[in-house]
C-alpha cells in the first residue's frame, strides 16, 4: 500500500458523505465525525476515513486514515486519538483551528497494527455496493451487511463462506464473529440451532460467549448471560483467587448456585475456603465444598483453624524465646561495664522489648526487632540509671557487623541527652567492641 497513490476525494464520494451526514445533522454542525469510501489500489480494496465538520456553514471534508483489508499498517493525518477524550482531529491546514493540534501537520505518517484500533474510528462506508467489484466477495451479502466494520467481516467472509448465511438470515450482528463462524462450519445441528432462534438473536443483541453456551448447556440465553457476567466480576477480583481455582466449568456453576442457596457472599465462602485449606481438607468432595449448613460449618472450620494457628504459634514462640535467650547470653558480656552513673543490659526476651517499646512509647517492641536479635543481625540493649536500673530510660541498637550504634533513643523516639550519648559512644561503644572480638576469638579457638 503506497500512500503516494493517494487521490483526493471523488466529487461523488462528497455527495454521498454529505447525502449521508443529512439524515443525522440537518442543521450545520461543528462538531467532527467520520465516514469512509472504499477504493482500489494495486488490486487491493482499500478504505479511506474521511473526518467531516461544519464551519461557517460550509462543510469541511478531510482524509484522516488509509487503511489496506490486507496490508498490516495503515495511514494517518491530522488525527490522534486520546483514551479518556477519544478522536481528535486537526483542521488548522483548512483555516479552522487558530493553532495546530497534531505534529507534523498536514503530513501522513505510517502506524503499525498495534494500534489500528487507535486510529480506525467509528465511520460508516458510503459506497459499500463497491466490494462486488471484487470477484471474491461477489457473494458475500455484503451489501445487507448493517455493521460499519465491513472489513472485519470481510475478512471472516473470506475464512468462513457460512457468514453470507447470517448476513442473508439479517444475522450481521453475528457474521464477523468467528467462535460462531467456525462452530457453524462443522456442527450442522448448531446451524439448525441458531435458525430456530434467529428471531431471538434480531431482537436484541446477545454475545457470541452467550450463544455458544446456550447452545452447549441446554440452558437459555438469560441463564447463560447472567452465569458469565456473575463469572466475569469474580474473575476480575484478585482477592478471590482461592475460589477461582478450587470451581471450573460446571462446578463454577453449582458455586453459585449454592451461594445462592445459603444466602451468603463470596467474601464468607472465601473465608471458609482458607480455614479449609489451612486444615488441609479435600476441597474436592462435595461434603467439605458444599456444607449442608454452611453457617455452622463455616463457625466450625474457622475454630478449627484458629485453634491449629495458635499451636503453629505457640511453637514458633517457644522456639523464638529459646533462640532470643541463646544469643542474650552468648554476648552477655557486652553489658558488663563499672559506672556509677549508668548501666546496660542486654534484652533477654521479647517480651522485654515490648515492655521496653510500650513504655518509651517507641518501635523496639515491634517491627520484628526479636526476630532480627534472634538471627544476630543486631542486638538490642537498654541504658539505665544506676540508682533506677528497673526503669527504661534509653534504647540501643548495636550492630555485630559493623561494631557501631544502629540507634539511641528514649522516651518519645527523643533523642538522649549529650552526657547519654557521650557515655554510649565514647565508653560504652569502646567496651562492647572489645568483649565482641573476645567472644570471636573464642568461637574461633573452639
Amino acid at each position: 500500500m503506497n500512500i503516494e497513490k493517494l487521490k483526493p476525494i471523488p466529487k461523488y464520494i462528497m455527495k454521498l458523505i454529505q447525502k449521508r451526514d443529512k439524515k443525522y445533522y440537518t442543521q450545520p454542525c461543528g462538531h467532527t465525525r467520520c465516514y469512509a469510501y472504499l477504493t482500489r489500489w494495486d488490486n487491493e480494496l482499500i478504505k479511506i476515513t474521511v473526518a467531516v465538520r461544519h464551519f461557517q456553514n460550509e462543510l469541511y471534508f478531510k482524509q484522516v486514515a488509509v487503511h489496506g483489508i490486507h496490508s498490516k499498517n495503515f495511514y494517518v493525518k491530522d488525527m490522534v486519538f486520546y483514551y479518556l477524550g477519544g478522536y481528535v482531529v486537526s483542521w488548522y491546514k483548512e483555516g479552522i483551528h487558530k493553532y495546530a493540534k497534531t505534529s507534523g501537520e498536514g503530513e501522513w505518517y505510517e502506524g503499525s497494527p498495534e494500534y489500528d484500533y487507535s486510529y480506525n474510528p467509528y465511520a460508516p462506508v458510503v459506497n459499500t455496493e463497491y466490494v462486488l467489484k471484487f470477484p471474491e466477495y461477489k457473494y458475500s451479502a455484503v451489501q445487507d451487511y448493517n455493521d460499519v466494520n465491513i472489513f472485519k467481516y470481510l475478512r471472516c467472509y473470506e475464512r468462513y463462506p457460512q457468514a453470507e448465511y447470517l448476513i442473508k438470515l439479517g444475522l450481521s450482528c453475528l457474521a464477523d464473529k468467528r467462535t460462531i463462524l467456525a462452530l457453524l462450519e462443522k456442527d450442522k445441528a448448531f446451524r439448525r440451532w441458531i435458525i430456530k432462534n434467529q428471531e431471538t438473536f434480531k431482537a436484541r443483541y446477545i454475545n457470541a460467549q452467550t450463544i455458544i453456551a446456550a447452545y452447549k448447556t441446554g440452558n437459555s440465553l438469560d441463564d447463560c448471560a447472567a452465569f458469565i457476567r456473575r463469572k466475569s466480576r469474580l474473575y476480575f477480583e484478585k482477592d478471590y483467587a482461592p475460589i477461582k481455582k478450587q470451581f471450573r466449568g460446571k462446578r463454577l456453576e453449582r458455586f453459585f448456585n449454592y451461594i445462592d442457596e445459603q444466602k451468603i457472599d463470596y467474601r464468607q465462602y472465601l473465608d471458609y475456603l482458607n480455614a479449609c485449606l489451612d486444615l488441609e481438607l479435600d476441597m474436592s468432595l462435595n461434603k467439605n465444598a458444599f456444607p449442608h449448613e454452611f453457617k455452622k460449618w463455616h463457625d466450625i472450620r474457622i475454630d478449627e483453624c484458629a485453634s491449629q494457628k495458635a499451636v503453629i504459634d505457640e511453637k514458633k514462640r517457644k522456639k523464638l524465646y529459646a533462640q532470643f535467650s541463646l544469643v542474650a547470653q552468648k554476648y552477655l558480656a557486652l553489658q558488663n561495664f563499672d559506672n556509677t552513673e549508668f548501666a546496660v543490659l542486654i534484652a533477654q526476651s521479647p517480651a522485654e522489648l515490648v515492655y521496653e517499646g510500650k513504655q518509651l512509647k517507641h518501635c523496639v517492641g515491634r517491627m520484628g526487632y526479636d526476630q532480627k536479635f534472634a538471627r544476630e543481625e543486631t542486638l538490642i540493649f537498654f541504658i539505665r540509671k544506676t540508682d533506677e536500673v528497673t526503669k527504661p530510660f534509653v534504647t540501643v541498637e548495636y550492630s555485630i557487623r559493623r561494631k557501631e550504634v544502629l540507634q539511641c533513643y528514649g522516651y518519645n523516639d527523643k533523642k538522649p541527652k549529650q552526657k547519654v550519648l557521650d557515655f554510649v559512644n565514647d565508653k560504652w561503644l569502646p567496651f562492647a567492641n572489645h568483649q565482641l572480638k573476645h567472644i570471636r576469638k573464642k568461637a574461633i579457638a573452639a
